[in-house]
């Protein structure tokens, strides 16, 4: 059996086996980081994918919203503030929920829907009765991806389940599935084929037995996405949803065959009528239309053009189409080539042809909606001709329709912007706002006031009193889905990062969450570039040169003190194949000389001018690509070592690595040994050891959810497995620390995890939720550890105290010493209504052990405070309030006459404290016969 099989197979069960549980199992007996100190330094202003939203209709400024990768959260303040309550659990990754308001009961079906790059998977349904302190783990771990959600209104134990399924493999554990019993068993009640599922599902209004489930065929591969297929159609149920009924049949006007896409549903219905809408991506290809000669030669002139009839063109055509599409060659040149027989006309064609434009370029027939005829079992559409500018090639992202449950005339379709319809779908208008991001998955509209909406799109949650004419934005979740994330040189240094649809952010380390912006009109973070945000290096020589850029290789050189920015992205030549560019291209800095830059295609690209000219150094280092419509055979990953310029390691996503010591003159396949035909998420190279270079494989792509991490001492000649403890779940990153050649940092689908023994064991950062982890990256200056998550924003953490607690070889290390600045308002109120200003006083402790510890403050050697504080095992922070007991007080006066520069008077504080004046003081801690001490200095 072929080594990726086997890994599929080990995978379904160690998958099962490790999803089942509802919490998954501590990596290891002692984990030293489950209390270290993290903080989310955001940003938050952009928001994250929304993909359902909850409402209590007696109070609506009560609702959750679900996120794709970012968990569940819950407002009580309509928006203005919000918890997350989903955060404990095996997977954050949600597809739908459905709240039961009368019991408060909430049924969470992970796995998001979208079915795009990174719509993770889930393990099935989770069951709450107490808002999320506890949840009840309900099984359907195939499930993977879920559509929806819907619990009986009279009866709680009672739901509806539409699983779409897996997303890159077939399966047959997709379709409806119904529960009677709370979850405890349920029933699979309808299945069309293994890659068909539900994606949608409606109930009634006035008839809770009567449902609506949308089933939609797809398959995904890495190199190609079937959006559609002849098992997608719309079925109703009579029963409660035991048995269905197909009511999208041949004779039913409702598209059929293979172009047949993704479906979404609303209902409306009164005592007068009822009204089913659907809206379709039907990725049927529209009739060829004739091209607009006025607009001159278009790039399908030259499709099945022969040389003959290329050289009749007239000169001033060709250059108009030459220079309209940023040809370098000048048309006298591309004559000769075609007479010469180097290139033939349809070279025109491709050379203008990328990943990039096909997402927009694709002729698809694209969004119809349609309404159904209930007394004829009709289907018809609701408007004229084709509605342009909603989907694009891409509606597997989006087919959301609702309809205003007063009105049924006046609908909503969600897509790349928001439309609403007055007229029952005839004509549309946009209300996408201009502080309302695109792409939009869920709508809530308020039964008691249909004006009243609450929209969630790919930047978070916006909310509309006049039916989207104008929008308010919630900003406070820190939910952003970052795909890569950078440090500059700088002191206090800023942190760079690219997201999901929502560009490229750079914001200071010290970013704290909070409104005060609103007022001041400054957010911490800003924007320096749009679409899909992709990888950033910055130029530490000056820390204003900026290199990034979107989706599919597009980047550019930004001067951050000027704005001037250029595009760098390299042309293929022509009559060659257009580069193959990855979503997420890769690029790096030498850090032996800034002015080189490395640049990733399926080829490995060098510039030494900044990326003013590039050269390829190597052949084609992938399997060679595959036909599909996604970029596939490409560079994933480049690492240079930093102990020899020119030895550089480049990983593919087809499975592939290579090596050459030589700056790219020749290349070695270091594949063997590695999972067969992974992508290759990194390749890391060693800072302490020429020769060492690490690996991590992910099979998410693949459907396969073993962790692969690897280690090579010999330059990849041969390689080990270092996964070692690592739970089930696709690894994204690896990285060395710079300074400790022992420990490292691994980043998953499920969290992130620190090894202090090279990979022999691994411990989970236990502040952060089971978070995708697509990047990490250590400041060797300071020893802070920066991660970029994929659904909750950035964390930072210090690893400073846990690497010197372990070298240090004691039972019990605190930090050597710190400060604070002394001030006289320490215990009063700055105003009369303001809080009182009592200070902390922070310390980093490293323990082995668990317990009660006595801190203890002492001045010249005496006693003047004693507290009790509880130190868990590993790394903690320890907060002192810098009081002291009123009978020391002689003692902290003396010795504050003895050192401090400029005396202060002792007294008691307003708050009946007393609190340190400035001097030197030591600080012990001490738990059972081990004592660890540290110096305070208070300036």
């Amino acid at each position: 059996m072929k080594p990726l099989l086997i890994a599929f197979f080990i995978s379904l069960i160690s998958l099962v086996q490790a999803q089942v549980n509802e919490k998954p199992a501590a990596p290891v007996d002692q984990n030293l980081v489950e209390h270290i100190p993290v903080e989310n330094i955001g940003p938050t202003v952009f928001g994250g994918r929304v993909v359902d939203l909850a409402v209590n209709p007696d109070q609506p400024s009560e609702f959750y919203v679900a996120y794709a990768s970012g968990g569940l959260w819950h407002t009580i303040n309509n928006g203005t503030t919000f918890d997350p309550i989903f955060d404990h659990e095996s997977v954050i990754t949600i597809g739908d929920i459905d709240v039961h308001w009368p019991t408060r009961t909430i049924y969470l079906g992970s796995g998001e829907v979208n079915s795009s790059r990174s719509s993770y998977a889930g393990n099935g349904v989770y069951k709450t009765t107490d808002n999320g302190k506890n949840w009840e783990y309900l099984g359907l771990p195939e499930s993977h991806h879920i559509g929806r959600v819907i619990i009986d209104k009279k009866n709680p134990n009672i739901v509806n389940v539409a699983v779409l399924g897996h997303l890159y493999t077939p399966n047959r554990d997709r379709g409806m599935y119904l529960t009677k019993d709370g979850g405890k068993t349920w029933s699979q009640t309808l299945y069309v084929n293994d890659n068909t599922g539900a994606v949608d599902l409606i109930v009634h209004p006035r008839f809770e037995n009567i449902l609506y489930a949308a089933m939609w065929q797809r398959t995904r591969r890495a190199w190609n996405f079937t959006e559609s297929g002849s098992g997608s159609g719309i079925y109703k149920s009579t029963n409660g949803g035991q048995s269905w009924t197909l009511i999208s049949v041949t004779d039913s006007a409702f598209p059929q065959g293979d172009g047949t896409g993704r479906i979404g549903l609303a209902i409306y219905s009164d005592k007068e009528k009822t009204k089913v809408y659907a809206i379709l991506d039907n990725y049927n290809r529209r009739p060829a239309e004739k091209e607009d000669k006025k607009k001159g030669l278009q790039k399908n002139d030259f499709a099945e053009m022969t040389a003959a009839e290329f050289a009749k063109l007239k000169d001033s055509d060709l250059t108009k189409y030459l220079e309209d599409n940023n040809f370098e060659e000048h048309v006298v040149d591309v004559k000769k080539m075609v007479a010469e027989g180097k290139i033939m006309p349809k070279a025109l064609k491709e050379y203008v042809e990328d990943a990039n434009r096909l997402l927009f370029d694709t002729p698809v027939v694209g969004a119809e909606i349609y309404t159904l005829q209930e007394q004829t079992g009709k289907w018809n559409k609701t408007h004229e001709g084709y509605l342009d500018g909603l989907f694009n090639s891409y509606g597997y992202y989006f087919a959301q329709i609702r309809v205003n449950p007063k009105d049924a005339d006046q609908l909503y379709v969600m897509g790349v912007p928001i439309l609403r319809s007055d007229d029952a779908g005839a004509t549309w208008k946009n209300v996408n706002g201009q502080n309302v991001h695109v792409d939009h998955h869920a709508l809530w509209i308020n039964p008691s006031n249909p004006n009243h909406i609450i929209n969630g799109n790919d930047g978070g949650v916006n909310i509309s009193y006049d039916a989207g004419e104008n929008w308010v934005k919630c900003t406070s979740p820190p939910v952003g889905q970052f795909y890569y994330v950078n440090i500059d040189g700088k002191k206090r240094y800023n942190v760079y990062g690219g997201t999901q649809d929502n560009g490229v952010w750079v914001g200071n380390k010290n970013y704290k969450n909070g409104v005060r912006w609103q007022m001041t009109g400054s957010y911490p973070y800003e924007t320096i570039m749009g679409g899909d945000g992709m990888q950033v290096q910055i130029d530490s020589r000056d820390n204003n040169t900026v290199y990034t850029g979107f989706q599919f290789g597009n980047y550019f050189r930004i001067n951050s003190a000027t704005k001037e920015r250029k595009y760098i992205t390299p042309k293929h030549k022509l009559g060659d194949r257009p580069y193959r560019w990855n979503w997420q291209s890769p690029i790096l800095l030498s850090s032996h000389n800034e002015d080189i830059v490395y640049f990733g295609a399926h080829k490995l690209l060098r510039s030494m001018d900044q990326g003013e000219t590039f050269k390829e150094i190597s052949e084609d280092l992938t399997f060679g690509g595959k036909k599909g419509d996604v970029a596939f055979g490409t560079l994933t990953t480049i690492s240079e070592s930093e102990l020899q310029f020119g030895l550089i390691y480049v990983g593919t996503d087809d499975g592939r690595v290579h090596v050459t010591g030589d700056g790219g003159v020749s290349w070695k396949d270091i594949s063997e040994g590695l999972p067969d035909s992974l992508w290759i998420s990194r390749v890391f190279a060693s800072a302490h050891d020429k020769n060492t270079v690490y690996c991590s494989v992910n099979g998410y792509r693949n459907d396969v959810f073993e962790p692969y991490v690897y280690m090579s001492n010999d330059q990849g000649s041969t390689w080990k497995s270092i996964a070692a403890n690592l739970p089930a779940g696709p690894v994204n990153v690896i990285k060395e620390d710079p300074t400790d050649k022992q420990t490292l940092y691994v980043g998953t689908d499920h969290g992130s995890y620190i090894s202090m023994d090279k990979g022999l064991t691994y411990m989970k950062i236990g502040n952060i939720p089971n978070v995708p982890v697509h990047d990490m990256v250590v400041n060797d200056r300071n020893n802070d550890l920066i991660i970029g998550t994929h659904g909750r924003s950035i964390y930072l953490l210090n690893v400073k105290t846990l690497k010197d607690g372990l070298a240090s070889g004691q039972p019990l290390y605190v930090s050597k010493e710190g400060s604070i600045s002394h001030n006289t308002r320490w215990g009063s109120k700055r105003r009369q209504y303001s809080k009182v200003n009592e200070p902390e006083y922070t310390f980093s402790v490293f323990s082995k052990a668990a317990g009660d510890a006595t801190l203890t403050v002492t001045a010249d050697g005496k006693e003047v405070a004693t507290k009790t504080v509880i130190l868990p095992m590993g790394v903690s922070n320890v907060v002192y309030d810098l009081t002291f007991d009123a009978k020391r007080e002689r003692q902290v006066q003396r010795h504050n006459d003895k050192n401090a520069m400029h005396k202060e008077q002792l007294s008691k504080a307003k708050n009946d404290k007393y609190y340190l004046l400035p001097g030197a003081y030591e600080v012990s801690l001490k738990i059972g016969s081990h004592t660890a001490t540290h110096q305070l200095n208070i300036k």
